[in-house]
């Protein structure tokens, strides 16, 4: 059966059509899902027992289950979601002054191979469908009980890599008859394939793009992220400026700092080149140490001064705060572990 979790609000209209049902039962089901989130067809009472029969017989919810759940010390949790086909994701809610935010995934497994995310050492089964994406958000609010405030794309697996399912799921999420969600409150990161940044920049989204760039010539980005093999910094670069010029958008670019690779004062004078100019922000992240990872963390003094040396040359940059590191849960820590 179908999972009535893949249909945008139009989709769901032609649906309830072709059923010989009225267009607008389609809004009444969305805000049972999105608004109410239940997990039963039986639950949406303003419905007919007819046409709730109907819906039994031809949908799914895809109700994820909670096979395990952490919490760090600081109040992050992450979760280890069943999909349902003997598969499993991880989310991570991390907890900030400015709201809630829910970092998702968007497949299982990655192709992209960096080296410096736990993520690699997963096979890759598959790309998540756009009910799938969007089951991971219903799911930690009803585990919380609470709203979540805003959505990064930087979960397992590239974004852009299941560009379709990520940008349909997008549609209901930012939805103000779904989860209502703002697209300034949706962040989506790339390791940088280069034609979906053209594809994304003509969407005219409002949503925020991170790159996750790490690097500074071609030779140090190829060996932290195959994915400049195929599509190098000049390319990156151009896709870039045109993303920019077509959304008038700053872009986030994340650089994780690694120690004795990218993490001195030669990488930052480097990257102030690269990016002069630009409308940006560097997000400056602490490399967490993964197994069998070759990178390890730049020293608190190199991000320090590495993030200085960056504002006095006028790149705004910043350093993400660290959460969720104790239970696996911080950036490029994700890995599926203790699948059952």
């Amino acid at each position: 059966m179908k999972n009535i979790k893949e249909y945008n609000l139009d989709e769901l209209q032609n649906e309830l059509l072709s059923m010989g049902e009225k267009k607008y039962r389609a809004e009444q089901i969305f805000k049972w899902i999105y608004v109410d989130k239940v997990k039963e067809f039986d639950e949406m009472t303003n419905l007919s027992i007819e046409l709730r029969e109907k819906l039994k017989q031809n949908y799914t919810m895809c109700n994820f289950n909670i096979l395990k759940k952490q919490e760090s010390s600081d109040g992050t949790k992450k979760y280890l979601f069943d999909v349902l086909d003997g598969n499993a994701i991880e989310t991570v809610l991390m907890q900030y002054h400015h709201g809630i935010t829910i970092c998702v995934s968007s497949q299982i497994g990655c192709k992209m191979g960096c080296k410096f995310c736990a993520s690699t050492g997963i096979k890759f089964v598959r790309s998540l469908s756009c009910g799938e994406i969007v089951e991971q958000i219903l799911a930690v609010e009803q585990d919380i009980g609470d709203k979540i405030s805003n959505i990064v794309f930087m979960g397992i697996g590239e974004p852009f890599d299941n560009y379709d399912n990520v940008m349909k799921a997008i549609k209901v999420i930012n939805n103000q008859k779904g989860l209502n969600i703002g697209a300034r409150h949706i962040s989506i990161s790339t390791s940088g394939l280069v034609p979906m940044i053209y594809k994304f920049a003509d969407e005219e989204l409002q949503c925020t793009l991170s790159i996750s760039l790490h690097a500074t010539n071609d030779e140090k980005r190829s060996k932290m992220m195959p994915i400049n093999n195929r599509y190098n910094i000049q390319e990156l670069m151009k896709a870039c400026k045109y993303y920019i010029e077509k959304t008038n958008k700053r872009i986030s670019f994340e650089y994780a700092l690694a120690k004795d690779n990218n993490d001195n004062l030669d990488d930052a004078k480097e990257l102030v080149k690269l990016l002069k100019g630009m409308l940006c922000h560097v997000n400056l992240i602490p490399i967490n140490k993964i197994e069998n990872g070759e990178f390890t963390k730049s020293s608190n003094e190199n991000i320090i001064r590495f993030r200085d040396y960056l504002n006095e040359k006028g790149i705004v940059a910043t350093i993400r705060r660290e959460l969720g590191a104790d239970i696996d849960a911080a950036c490029g820590q994700l890995r599926r572990k203790n699948l059952v």
